[in-house]
């Protein structure tokens, strides 16, 4: 069967339509593809391999996220070999969060893993994820805790990175940027993705109260093609975390942020401005000739902006979960 016949584009989104294969896997692999045309055969054999020897009905989702080189020709070479290795090509490269994004939309299994396609993370590693999920867990987290990189261009910073977002969010992983993940279909189908969020899924999902598992995983050096991160992605991750904290925080009710900075603002202009008052007043200070008293008058016209802002973006915040239907709490369980 034809890729162009098992998914068809929906105008203008980024989301797939299902397949129309009747078949119910319980477990969905995920695998993002960017420019990795030699890892394809050795990533199949490997995956092969592993998945023979699991009791579990399941499928395999290749995102083509717009490769320049034959990623996608090798990656049809799979699909004809295999029916249960579907494929989705981007008509350009989007990232690896929407490629993610993608393939859970598409995925149909109860348990749905992500995974790289450069070998870096191994295959092998699949079914202790399955059995951690089994024990109870919403998500399982890899950790490579034997990472085969650079330590100051790549596992120093990740490092760094991995402890603020564990101290603000409260989610204790050594590890969020390990694509090697597992998901509970119920939890990953309510989490929206956007810009490069894909690594702090765990995190985002925490609000809904789910429980996280982490456990180690191999690593391996890369063989083959060139990585797609360097040192510029410091400063995308302390991005990110800012924008993570914020969305934890604050997303449903921005005017905390917005206020509190409205009020020391403005509540500093309003000090300032009495205190040039009683020197005007009682001690015959001029004011004219005094920055300070322009600047007091500016801080609270701007407290007065940030409360503003704060009010309409309480506006916006209702308007985007009325339209989205995105609840404000998730229920596990109810009974009669």
């Amino acid at each position: 069967m034809k890729i162009d016949k098992m998914v068809k584009e929906t105008e203008n989104t980024g989301n797939m339509a299902r397949g129309t294969d009747d078949k119910q896997p319980f477990i969905s692999i995920i695998i993002p593809v960017y420019n990795e045309e030699k890892n394809i055969a050795p990533l199949y054999e490997k995956l092969d391999s592993t998945l023979k020897k699991i009791n579990y009905s399941y499928e395999v989702i290749l995102v083509d996220d717009g490769s320049t080189d034959d990623s996608y020709g090798e990656l049809l070479k799979v699909h004809d070999n295999d029916s249960r290795y579907r494929l989705i090509k981007f008509r350009r490269n989007f990232g690896q969060t929407a490629a993610i994004s993608a393939g859970f939309d598409y995925s149909r299994g109860e348990i749905i893993i992500t995974l790289d396609a450069d070998l870096q993370n191994d295959p092998a590693d699949i079914p202790k994820l399955v059995d951690e999920i089994n024990n109870g867990y919403d998500i399982v987290s890899g950790w490579r805790k034997n990472r085969k990189e650079k330590f100051l261009s790549r596992r120093f910073p990740s490092m760094m990175a991995n402890r603020l977002i564990s101290k603000l969010t409260g989610v204790n992983i050594h590890d969020f940027g390990c694509t090697l993940k597992a998901y509970r279909k119920d939890v990953i189908k309510n989490v929206r993705l956007y810009g490069e969020m894909h690594r702090y899924i765990p995190a985002v999902a925490s609000w809904m109260g789910v429980k996280v598992s982490e456990i180690t995983v191999g690593h391996n050096a890369r063989k083959h093609g060139k990585s797609k991160y360097g040192l510029n992605r410091v400063f995308k991750v302390f991005l990110d975390i800012i924008t993570l904290k914020f969305l934890l925080s604050f997303s449903t009710k921005p005017i905390h942020v917005f206020g509190l900075l409205g009020l020391i603002v403005g509540g500093a202009g309003t000090i300032l401005t009495l205190y040039l008052l009683v020197m005007r007043i009682f001690f015959m200070v001029s004011l004219g000739n005094r920055p300070l008293f322009i600047i007091a008058i500016f801080l609270i016209f701007i407290g007065i902006q940030f409360i503003t802002f704060g009010l309409l973006a309480e506006i916006n915040i209702r308007v985007y979960h009325e339209s989205q239907e995105k609840p404000i709490y998730y229920i596990r369980e109810i009974r009669d």
